[in-house]
C-alpha cells in the first residue's frame, strides 16, 4: 500500500499534450493533499550525429539543458494550476517508460498526455500506457479529449479482480470530486465467462439482463455502505464494453478501467478495446491494477 503523502507523478516531454496532462496532475494533488512529481527522461543517441563536430559529453549536456527547460516549464504551468501544491522534477538518462514504470513503485499515480513521449505521435504513448498498465505498481492516467467539469466518474466493471480495484479507485475519486459513479457492466448475446455467473449460451435477452442487473446491485450494496456519499447509477447494457464506455464517457469527467478482466472486459488491456480507448477515449482514461 502507498503512503498517503505518495506524489503523483507525470511524465514531461515538452508537448502540449504533456502540459495538459501536468494541469490536470496538479488539480488532483491539490485535491489529495500530496505533491507532484515532474519527471523527464532523454537517450543518448548512439549514432547519427556529427561526432567531429560534438563529443559525447556536449550531446549529454545538450540533452540535459533542454530536459531542464521542458521541466521549468511543466513546473511553472502546475504552479500556475495549483500554487499550494510542492513541486518537484527529475531529470533521467533512460527510456521514458523505463522511468515511468520505476517512478510508479512509488506513486500514487503516473499521469502521461495522449500525445508525445516519443517520435511517432500517438503511438509511443500508447505503448506507454499499456506497459504502464502491465508492468507498472500504481494506476495511470492517460489525458486526453475534453472531461466534463459536472459529468459522472464512469467505471466498466465485470465482478472480476481488477474491476474490483478500478470500482474501488472509482468510488474513491468520485467522493473527492464530489461527483455521481456511473457503473457500467456489459453482456452480450454469447455469454462464455462471467465474473458473476456460470458459462452459458442464452437468447432470454430479458432474464440474463435482470439476472446481471440483480447480481450487480448485489455486488455495490457493500460500497454503497463504505461510500454512502456517492450517488452510485449502475447500468447494465447489451452492448461491447469499448462502445458502452465510449458513449458514457462523453459527458464523464473519468473513464476509468481495470487492467485486465473476465466476462465483458476480458483481454481489455491486451487488445484492440484497449488501443481504442487509450487512443480515442473523449475524455481522461484511468487505468488500475490489483493491488
Amino acid at each position: 500500500m502507498k503512503a498517503p503523502s505518495a506524489p503523483i507523478v507525470v511524465g514531461v516531454d515538452g508537448s502540449a499534450s504533456a502540459l495538459s496532462a501536468v494541469t490536470w496532475a496538479a488539480q488532483e494533488c491539490a485535491r489529495h493533499r500530496v505533491p507532484l512529481r515532474l519527471v523527464h527522461a532523454y537517450v543518448l543517441p548512439v549514432r547519427g550525429y556529427p561526432e567531429v563536430i560534438l563529443t559525447g559529453n556536449e550531446i549529454r549536456e545538450a540533452l540535459e539543458e533542454v530536459g531542464r527547460d521542458k521541466l521549468e516549464e511543466a513546473a511553472a504551468a502546475a504552479r500556475a494550476e495549483a500554487p499550494e501544491v510542492e513541486v518537484t522534477t527529475e531529470l533521467a538518462c533512460c527510456g521514458s517508460t523505463t522511468l515511468l514504470i520505476e517512478e510508479s513503485k512509488s506513486a500514487r499515480l503516473v499521469v502521461i498526455g495522449s500525445q508525445g513521449l516519443g517520435t511517432v505521435t500517438g503511438m509511443i504513448v500508447g505503448s506507454t500506457a499499456l506497459a504502464l498498465a502491465a508492468h507498472g505498481k500504481s494506476p495511470v492516467v492517460v489525458v486526453r479529449g475534453s472531461a466534463a467539469p459536472d459529468g459522472p466518474v464512469v467505471v466498466g466493471v465485470d465482478g472480476s479482480p481488477t474491476s474490483e480495484a478500478a470500482l474501488a479507485f472509482a468510488l474513491e475519486t468520485a467522493s473527492m470530486r464530489g461527483a455521481p459513479l456511473t457503473v457500467v457492466m456489459c453482456w452480450q448475446d454469447i455469454v462464455l465467462e462471467s465474473g458473476y455467473a456460470a458459462p452459458r449460451f442464452t437468447l432470454d435477452r430479458g432474464q440474463v439482463e435482470a439476472d446481471e442487473r440483480r447480481l450487480l446491485a448485489e455486488r455495490l450494496a457493500g460500497w454503497r455502505e463504505k461510500f454512502p456519499d456517492v450517488q452510485l447509477h449502475p447500468v447494465v447494457v447489451r452492448d461491447r464494453p469499448v462502445r458502452a464506455l465510449m458513449r458514457y464517457g462523453a459527458e464523464a469527467q473519468l473513464v476509468v478501467v481495470g487492467s485486465h478482466g473476465h466476462g465483458g472486459f476480458a483481454g481489455m488491456l491486451l487488445g484492440s478495446t484497449s488501443q481504442a480507448l487509450v487512443y480515442n477515449a473523449p475524455c481522461p482514461l484511468a487505468i488500475v491494477r490489483p493491488d
